[in-house]
């Protein structure tokens, strides 16, 4: 947890999932928080829809490809997912409150109040006791993910006050969404995390310029997945994932420090804990010279409105 002078160590875990499989995958990152907390983390972050992991396939099927294969895929992948209505993160809540770390993790969420059959790209944060404080959903799926999830609302587009600093979380594209980056900035982000399946030079350069931009520690959290991480039950893996030696994506996280520099990453083709030494405090410190939201806005040019009200699709009275 934070020490005296504010330091926190912060883990990324960069390993693959057990992909579909939501208790195995549940499984293994009690283990990495395990790892976490006996190297002194006191934040540990998973990457975006961790568990059962990111839908790789989609970006290998055109559309109107086997539809019995797609629709054999969904069904594992519905079946597998978290309900967080009906508690679907009771373990990995338990691990974070018994080894006292703030966790940050991506799912596939399956809504258990309405329909109970779309599934959202979301980001939870689990305070050092336990507790689920943010669920935040993704609010635009890129291109083929349209086909997976379905869109979220702001309810989630906030910062949350942890035990280790204020986290704010954006997955994915909507880091290049500016208005989405500027309602956390707004909300007094410190440690603000980008969990994605993005990767390479232009995202990188992306969490420098936001950590730039926003004078906040950004944590870029990468999925990284070979060919051979692909179980053998997973259905098409001939099809889809044919090289076992593939990197089907490098990870790239990395850890970038107010003003943008990088202090741990990228971690490229490799599995492990990226791990460094934060201070969250810094971030007001580094606003002295630009806060986007504040003494360096114009609220009487520009003006942004944030809706946070629930979009339920039917009310019962």
């Amino acid at each position: 947890m934070e020490s005296d002078n504010g330091v926190v160590r912060v883990a990324v875990v960069q390993q693959p999932p057990v992909l579909l499989d939501r208790t195995a995958t549940l499984s293994a990152a009690i283990t990495h928080l395990e790892a976490a907390a006996g190297a002194g983390a006191g934040l540990v972050v998973f990457p975006e829809t961790f568990i059962p992991g990111y839908p790789a396939w989609i970006w290998r099927l055109r559309p109107g490809d086997d539809h019995d294969l797609t629709g054999e895929i969904y069904q594992r992948l519905i079946e597998n997912s978290v309900d967080l209505a009906a508690d679907g993160l009771r373990s990995l809540r338990d691990a974070a409150a018994e080894l006292h770390l703030v966790v940050v993790c991506g799912i596939h969420e399956r809504d258990g109040m309405f329909g109970r059959s779309t599934l959202y790209n979301t980001v939870v944060t689990i305070g050092s006791d336990g507790t689920i404080l943010n669920r935040h959903r993704k609010l635009v799926p890129t291109n083929p993910e349209r086909m997976v999830w379905g869109q979220g609302d702001a309810g989630g587009l906030r910062v949350t006050d942890t035990e280790i600093g204020r986290v704010g979380t954006l997955i994915c594209w909507e880091n290049y969404m500016p208005l989405a980056r500027y309602a956390l900035y707004a909300d007094g982000v410190e440690v603000y995390v980008a969990s994605t399946w993005d990767e390479g030079e232009t995202w990188i350069a992306t969490m420098r310029h936001i950590a730039a931009e926003g004078r906040c520690w950004v944590i870029g959290s990468g999925c990284a997945l070979r060919g051979f991480d692909v179980p053998t039950s997973f259905p098409g893996r001939e099809q889809l994932f044919p090289d076992p030696d593939e990197w089907i994506n490098s990870g790239d996280s990395v850890i970038v420090a107010p003003g943008g520099a990088l202090v741990a990453g990228p971690l490229h083709e490799e599995f492990g804990l990226l791990m460094a030494d934060i201070t969250p405090t810094r971030s007001a410190a580094a606003r002295r010279t630009l806060d986007v939201a504040g003494h360096y806005s114009r609220p009487d040019i520009f003006q942004l409105t944030v809706d946070r009200s629930a979009r339920d699709p039917v009310t019962y009275r």
